[in-house]
C-alpha cells in the first residue's frame, strides 16, 4: 500500500489543475475581455460626464477657436496654445454643424460665448460633440498605457497599469472635456513608449514615429517643451542599446556619436515639421499679425525665442505664456488663500486628488523598476519624463489644478504595473486589493470626477475645503444648478455668484449678482461657486457670514439661505 501511495505522489503534485490549464488556454481571451471591460467603464464614465456637464472655463475658447479654424482658416484666436488640440475638437464639431455668427470685434472669450449662447446653437449638443474626440483619444492612450506596461511586466502588469489609468478620476475628468491636457500628456507618453521600443534592432522607424508623437505634443501644449531634451537623450540611449543587439555590428565610439547626433537632430526636425504642419493645416498661407498686448521677452528667453525655428504664431504664443508666468496669481491650499505660488502645491494637490490605492502602487511599482535587474533599463523611460515635467511645473506661477501635472498619474500608472515583478510572497494579493480599492473609490465618485479627492481627505464633497479652481469648481455644474433650483426651490428668489464661462439664463436660471445689490436687499437663496466661497472677501464674505448652507450641487456649488 505504501509503494502504491508513493507511486501516485508525482502525478498528484506535478499535473496542473484543470482550472489552471483552462486559464492558460483562454488567457488571450480573458485578457481581451478585461481590457474591454476597463475601457468600457471608462468610456461610460467620460461620456456621462461629458453629457451632464456645462462648459468649463477654458472650453468655450477652444471650441470657438476650433470652429474659426474650420470655417475661416484663421489663427488669430487663442495663440497661447498651438492648434492641434483644437483641431481635434474641431473634428467633433463637424458633426454638430454649429452656426458661427459675426464676431469680427470679439475677443476669444466673447467668441466662445457667441458660438454657444448667441448664435442659435444648442450648447449641450455643441459641447458633447466637441468633447467626443478627446474621449476617443483618451481611450486610445489607454491602449498605449497597456502596451507599454505589458511589454515591461507582462499581461498582468499591463492590466494593473490600465486599471489605474482608466479608473483615475483626474484622467476621467479631464478626458471628458474639450481641453488640451490629456491629448498633450498622451502624446508625450506615446513618444516615450516608441523611444523605448527603439532599443531593438532597426530603431530608426520607431524613433521617427516617436518624433511625430513628440511633435504632436508640442503642437498641443507648449508646456511639453521640457520633454524634448529628455526624449532626445532617451533616443540616444536606445540607439546605444540597439547597436548591441545580436546581428548588428558595433560602431566605433566616434561613429556612434556622429550617428546619434544626426538621429537626434533628425528627430527634432521631424517634431518641428509636425508643429509647422498643424499651423499650415489651419491656414496654408500662415497669415499672422502679432496681436496687441503680447509682452516683450528679453534676455536668454528672448534669444531662445528668436532662434527657435517655429511659426511666428507659436513664438507669440510662447511670449503670452511667459507673460502669464510673470504675473502674480492667487491660490488656495488647505484652507489658506495666498498670493503667488507654492513650490509644493502640485505634489500636495496630487496627494489629495489621487486614490489611496494608486498612491501606494505608484512608489511600489517605481521601486520594483529600480530593484528588479531586468526592469532597470526601462526606468528612465517611465520615470524620468514625468519627474522632469513635474519639476518644471512646480516652478510655475499658476496654482490652478492637478491638470498641470496630469503626466504623473498617466506615467506612474505604467510604472505601477511593476508590482507584479516583485517575487516576494504576499505582494500580489495586496496589489490586487489596492487596485480594487482604487476601483471602489473611482466608482463612488461617479459622476463627479472633477471635484474628486480621496477618502483620507473626505471624498469629493470635502475637496472644496482644501483646493479650488479646476480641482473642484471649473464652471461645470451650471446645468445641475438649474435642475436643482427648479426641482427643490421653484419660484424662490435666487442670487448667484458663478465662476465659469456659462451663461446662467441659457439654462433657465433667473438670478442676480448679490455683490452688485445693497446687502439689505439680498434675501432668499444664494448660490455660490465653491472657489468663490474659498476666496470670499469684502461684500461676499459678509453676505456668507449671515447665510446658512442648505444644499450642495455637484460638489462645486453651495446653496445658502439668507434670511
Amino acid at each position: 500500500m505504501a509503494d502504491r501511495r508513493e507511486s501516485r505522489l508525482p502525478t498528484s503534485t506535478t499535473a496542473p489543475p484543470r482550472r489552471c490549464a483552462w486559464l492558460r488556454r483562454h488567457r488571450r481571451w480573458l485578457l481581451a475581455l478585461a481590457v474591454a471591460a476597463l475601457l468600457a467603464q471608462m468610456a461610460v464614465a467620460m461620456v456621462t460626464a461629458a453629457a451632464r456637464q456645462t462648459p468649463t472655463i477654458d472650453e468655450p475658447v477652444y471650441v470657438g477657436t476650433a470652429e474659426v479654424y474650420t470655417q475661416e482658416h484663421s489663427l488669430r484666436y487663442n495663440p497661447e496654445h498651438p492648434p492641434l488640440g483644437k483641431l481635434i475638437v474641431a473634428a467633433g464639431l463637424l458633426f454638430a454643424h454649429p452656426y458661427l455668427g459675426a464676431h469680427a470685434t470679439d475677443d476669444q472669450t466673447a467668441l466662445g460665448r457667441r458660438l454657444l449662447y448667441e448664435s442659435g446653437n444648442d450648447p449641450w449638443r455643441v459641447m458633447f460633440w466637441a468633447r467626443l474626440p478627446v474621449i476617443v483619444l483618451t481611450l486610445l492612450f489607454g491602449l498605449v498605457v497597456l502596451s507599454f506596461a505589458r511589454e515591461l511586466f507582462g499581461a498582468v502588469g499591463g492590466l494593473v497599469a490600465l486599471a489605474l489609468y482608466t479608473l483615475s478620476p483626474d484622467v476621467v475628468a479631464n478626458g471628458s472635456l474639450a481641453t488640451l491636457d490629456v491629448p498633450a500628456v498622451g502624446f508625450v507618453l506615446t513618444s516615450a513608449w516608441l523611444v523605448w521600443r527603439a532599443r531593438r534592432a532597426r530603431p530608426l522607424r520607431r524613433l521617427a514615429l516617436a518624433s511625430v508623437a513628440l511633435g504632436a505634443a508640442l503642437a498641443t501644449k507648449m508646456s511639453t517643451l521640457p520633454a524634448v531634451p529628455v526624449l532626445l537623450l532617451l533616443a540616444v540611449l536606445s540607439l546605444w542599446h540597439a547597436r548591441r543587439v545580436p546581428g548588428t555590428g558595433p560602431d566605433a565610439p566616434w561613429r556612434f556619436a556622429a550617428r546619434a547626433l544626426v538621429v537626434a537632430a533628425g528627430m527634432a526636425v521631424l517634431a518641428l515639421a509636425v508643429v509647422w504642419a498643424c499651423y499650415l493645416a489651419v491656414d496654408p498661407r500662415l497669415r499672422w499679425s502679432t496681436p496687441g498686448g503680447v509682452p516683450a521677452v528679453h534676455g536668454l528667453r528672448g534669444l531662445a525665442l528668436r532662434l527657435l525655428p517655429v511659426p511666428e504664431p507659436y513664438r507669440d504664443g510662447m511670449r503670452i505664456q511667459f507673460g502669464f508666468e510673470n504675473a502674480t496669481w492667487s491660490g488656495f491650499l488647505f484652507g489658506r488663500v495666498y498670493r503667488g505660488s507654492l513650490w509644493y502645491y502640485l505634489p500636495a494637490a496630487l496627494l489629495v486628488k489621487t486614490p489611496l490605492g494608486a498612491l501606494a502602487l505608484w512608489p511600489a511599482g517605481a521601486a520594483a523598476m529600480l530593484r528588479v535587474p531586468r526592469l532597470r533599463a526601462a526606468a528612465p523611460y517611465v520615470l524620468v519624463p514625468p519627474a522632469v515635467l513635474l519639476a518644471v511645473a512646480m516652478t510655475g506661477s499658476r496654482d490652478l489644478g492637478v491638470r498641470y501635472a496630469l503626466f504623473v498619474p498617466v506615467f506612474l500608472a505604467v510604472a505601477a504595473g511593476g508590482v507584479v515583478a516583485l517575487r516576494r510572497r504576499g505582494v500580489r494579493l495586496p496589489a490586487v486589493a489596492l487596485v480594487l480599492f482604487v476601483a471602489v473609490s473611482s466608482v463612488r465618485a461617479f459622476p463627479y470626477y472633477l471635484p474628486y479627492s480621496n477618502e483620507a481627505f473626505g471624498g469629493p464633497s470635502m475637496t472644496r475645503l482644501r483646493l479650488h479652481d479646476s480641482n473642484v469648481d471649473w464652471g461645470q455644474d451650471l446645468g445641475r444648478l438649474a435642475d436643482r433650483l427648479s426641482e427643490r426651490y421653484p419660484r424662490e428668489r435666487v442670487w448667484l455668484v458663478y465662476k465659469g464661462s456659462g451663461v446662467p439664463s441659457a439654462y433657465g436660471i433667473d438670478a442676480a449678482d448679490p455683490r452688485k445689490a445693497p446687502p439689505a436687499e439680498v434675501h432668499g437663496l444664494l448660490a455660490v461657486s465653491d472657489s468663490s466661497v474659498a476666496k470670499a472677501d469684502g461684500r461676499l464674505a459678509a453676505l456668507l457670514d449671515g447665510s446658512t448652507p442648505v444644499d450642495d450641487v455637484g460638489h462645486s456649488i453651495t446653496i445658502f439661505r439668507r434670511p
